[in-house]
């Protein structure tokens, strides 16, 4: 399996965007997820748009970034709100901006349903196989490896570990500390990817 990415303005746009406000480690994890994003749309003969999730998968942690982490909304609605104005300076319609943060607001859900929503689906599956390992045995083992060593995980574990850890303590009703509070630390280092 080959990994491309979408071409086009805003893609292009929505990388550099992730590289300025993002580090190394998340970065990188952005990357791979829109690798195993798609990679999960192939196994599941998926049809979805690429442009949209590989522009998703680059902001879906913005709501991270100091720049826009939000005291008063969980990290992925704040996320959300960014990549809307993002996608509105690009020239989409209003409804694709819409779909666009829904699909981010999504990617923290346990369950996205594949027939009402492929992007949603494909990106939360794809980043909890990147963070906590879930579902890493669908992807093609060949694939992984050429993606790892491409977008290497650096310090993946414990950069985003203190990020959640921080929402958690700030934010004690978010998606970021139940995840703490379900032993996000013990699910992550566990990860097969963590040891690829």
């Amino acid at each position: 399996m080959e990994l491309s990415l979408p071409e086009g303005p805003a893609g292009t746009t929505a990388a550099e965007v992730a590289a300025a406000y993002s580090s190394p480690s998340l970065l990188n994890h952005s990357m791979r997820v829109y690798a195993w994003a798609t990679a999960l749309g192939e196994a599941h003969q998926l049809d979805f748009d690429a442009e949209l999730l590989f522009v998703a998968a680059m902001l879906h942690d913005v709501g991270l970034a100091p720049e826009f982490d939000s005291h008063t909304k969980p990290f992925e609605v704040a996320g959300g709100h960014v990549a809307w104005v993002f996608a509105a300076g690009a020239g989409w319609p209003a409804a694709r901006r819409d779909r666009l943060a829904e699909v981010i607001v999504r990617h923290m859900w346990a369950e996205v349903d594949p027939a009402e929503d492929p992007e949603g689906f494909l990106l939360s599956r794809a980043a909890a196989a990147d963070i906590a390992g879930r579902g890493v045995t669908e992807l093609p083992e060949g694939f992984r490896a050429d993606v790892l060593a491409r977008y290497p995980r650096l310090d993946l574990v414990g950069e985003f570990l203190r990020c959640f850890r921080d929402q958690a303590d700030r934010k004690p009703d978010s998606s970021a500390a139940a995840a703490i509070r379900n032993d996000l630390a013990t699910r992550m280092a566990a990860n097969p990817l963590e040891r690829s």
